[in-house]
């Protein structure tokens, strides 16, 4: 105590001495001064730990609750070998140009199958629509208006009004249960499509061919999906809902977002390519997304090993869902195993995977939607799902950058890979031809061809 007595009062007087030489002040005001300084000093220190407790809990609040995002636009993955030869950078104006170059250039093979397919297709994330909202969406050769009423309810109907043509997406205004146009303030039905109100008619009277096609929609683990199907008699499929995500159980850790340049056949096939698997995934995830430099010697000490087969539906088992079952570990010197995890995916029709997953830690789930923006562009999502955990905190944004990683590895090859309908194919590969003959059923006869949509959208 009296070491610390001592060193407060050479502080004082050092204090004091500095104060006579440099204010204007009377000696007793400095005094005073210093005095109440020294009694607030400990006060400040602990304002200053405090600040950052606080700082320091915000930013676990926001690791443990925050979901993390892994987005990637269509030119961003698959053409750094074309940028870089030619030295276009990131910001530089150059680079759509030549990414869709290399597009138009690429031959995409011949007999392409439709690519628009019958099944249910996602077509918004639910957290991207709020309530009163409406929101232009394009996809499967469609131009849709999806609209949230303030009530929560979800409806989906054509965009263009058939009175002038405006897209109802496009400033369109949610009242009640209907839509407004922007152009003329005509309004429609979310529940059948039906136009409900002219406002400048005389006659108050509408026309009942003012009806716009109301389109069979769904809410469900986080997604709006939408029915698609030529035949407008066909009947869908119950949807498979992962109940945990449903009621709550297991929560929203992130996504990733891709747009792939590639038939929408292609994506899914990976499920059956199971050659494929140790050499585009077997690499070393650290070494990056790249395939150009995915192998280097560094990262050989560790390799994922994955043991994968495909199955087709069984006798009774509903014919729109295939199955895959896959184990993943990371073998370091290919010999000590860690990081194991078992895979069921469910392929529930041509555009919507559930992948559920079990490690020593416990389960998760990832959701994956396929959604085709053009013929030969998808829309690819993966949502994470698991219970709330510290270690899911940590684990889940570990898998969503994992996951990435491997998925971009893939579209390298997809956006640049042509279809090839009767490929050359030996033994090992008789997974593939089972897989194209289960998805060739949500084919019909009437499909939009390939050439006709191409056509469509050149026009």
């Amino acid at each position: 105590m009296e070491k610390l007595g001592s060193m407060m009062e050479y502080r004082l007087k050092t204090l004091t001495s500095w104060m006579m030489r440099t204010s204007n002040g009377t000696l007793e005001e400095l005094l005073n001064d210093a005095c109440d300084t020294l009694v607030l000093w400990p006060w400040t220190t602990g304002l200053w730990y405090g600040t950052l407790g606080v700082v320091l809990t915000y930013g676990f609040y926001l690791f443990y609750y925050q979901a993390m995002v892994w987005k990637r636009d269509l030119t961003d993955i698959g053409y750094n070998h074309i940028l870089d030869a030619a030295r276009i950078g990131k910001s530089d104006r150059k680079r759509v140009d030549t990414v869709n170059r290399a597009r138009r250039l690429r031959k995409i093979g011949d007999r392409l199958p439709p690519p628009y397919p019958n099944g249910w297709f996602s077509v918004l994330e639910s957290e991207d629509l709020a309530r009163g909202q409406a929101k232009a969406v394009d996809c499967l050769g469609q131009n849709l208006v999806v609209f949230r009423t303030d009530e929560g309810e979800v409806n989906v109907l054509d965009a263009y009004c058939p009175h002038l043509g405006a897209n109802l997406g496009v400033g369109g205004i949610v009242r009640g249960d209907c839509i407004e146009c922007p152009f003329h303030h005509w309004s429609f039905s979310g529940r059948d499509g039906q136009c409900t109100n002219i406002p400048y008619s005389k006659s108050g009277t509408v026309p009942k061919v003012a009806r716009l096609r109301k389109w069979r929609s769904l809410e469900v683990n986080g997604f709006i999906f939408v029915w698609h199907h030529v035949d407008p008699e066909a009947v869908p499929w119950e949807f498979n809902v992962v109940q945990e995500i449903e009621d709550g159980r297991w929560v929203y850790y992130g996504k990733n977002e891709f747009l792939v340049n590639c038939h929408i056949q292609d994506v899914p096939e990976n499920g059956a390519d199971v050659a494929h698997l140790a050499a585009v995934h077997g690499p070393n995830m650290m070494s990056g997304s790249d395939i150009r430099y995915s192998r280097p010697a560094w990262a050989d000490f560790g390799m994922h090993s994955w043991l994968a087969s495909w199955q087709a539906p069984e006798e009774g088992d509903p014919t729109h869902v295939a199955k895959m079952d896959l184990v993943h570990s990371f073998r370091i010197f290919n010999k000590f195993e860690v990081g194991k995890i078992d895979v069921r995916a469910y392929q529930i029709g041509p555009g919507y995977v559930q992948l559920m997953m079990m490690t020593g830690m416990g389960p998760f789930v990832v959701l994956q939607t396929v959604t085709p923006i053009e013929p030969l562009v998808q829309k690819v999502i993966h949502r994470f799902y698991a219970p709330r955990t510290v270690w899911n905190a940590i684990f889940q944004k570990f898998a969503i950058l994992a996951e990435s990683i491997m998925f971009e590895r893939d579209m390298m090859v997809w956006n640049h890979k042509q279809f090839i309908d009767n490929p050359l194919l030996i033994k090992e590969d008789h997974l593939i031809k089972a897989y194209r003959k289960w998805y060739s059923q949500f084919y019909s006869e009437n499909s939009v061809s390939f050439t006709m949509a191409k056509e469509k959208l050149d026009w």
